[in-house]
């Protein structure tokens, strides 16, 4: 099996893993949850964020496989990887142990360990081919600054019910949740210019080998 073929390979295969296991908790919910709300349940950004890493790997696959490179299918790509981090992130520092939903244990170690982790590693082996700006990495920081605002003004219409713990206004108040939602961007930021360079960073850490190799054979 070649390079590419192995990316397309797996690509394809986590696409369909996530999509297997939002459908499996899905499916557990509306069993086993009274009361299940369908707009509740894809109004989580863990939800949302990966379906958007999906379908990104599917559109990444597809232009591989087409031999195509698309600088903007790029940046959908460091958005993706920057959804996921946050969402791995957010669940590991704040959510471990909290019953956010009638979770499934395996489709919630998809969604929350694993994809986070492969969907950050496909963007390290295989870097952008596109240089990301501070300004330009920071734009991908528009949905989730979409999300929050929406997920507050959601609240008190939806019975105020509210996606996670830490931005719950009926339960904390608006100033503790405004709070929280400063000091979770501010990571976000953070997390944001980072992954935009870490394409260059990786592309330069695989030329120290091969400057390494070449210097061994210039001796010999």
């Amino acid at each position: 099996m070649s390079k590419k073929q192995f990316i397309i390979a797996y690509r394809l295969g986590f696409a369909l893993l996530v999509a297997v296991a939002i459908a499996g908790q899905l499916a557990h919910s509306l069993e086993n949850t009274q009361g299940f709300s369908i707009v509740n349940f894809f109004s989580f950004f863990t939800i949302q964020s990966n379906l958007f890493g999906a379908v990104t790997f599917l559109m990444s696959a597809y232009v591989l496989y087409k031999g195509r490179k698309d600088p903007q299918l790029e940046s959908l790509r460091g958005a993706a990887t920057l959804y996921m981090v946050i969402t791995g992130v957010v669940y590991s520092l704040l959510l471990t142990g909290v019953e956010v939903d009638n979770s499934v244990a395996w489709s919630n170690a998809v969604i929350h360990y694993i994809f986070p982790v492969v969907i950050l590693l496909d963007w390290l082996y295989i870097p952008s081919v596109r240089k990301f700006r501070a300004k330009q990495s920071l734009l991908w920081l528009i949905y989730p600054i979409i999300y929050g605002a929406y997920s507050l003004f959601r609240g008190p219409l939806a019975h105020h019910w509210y996606p996670y713990p830490f931005i719950n206004a009926s339960q904390h108040g608006y100033d503790r949740v405004a709070l929280n939602c400063v000091i979770i961007a501010a990571g976000a930021a953070v997390l944001a210019l980072v992954i935009g360079r870490l394409p260059e960073f990786s592309k330069r850490f695989a030329k120290v080998p091969v400057a390494a190799a070449k210097h061994r054979s210039r001796k010999n």
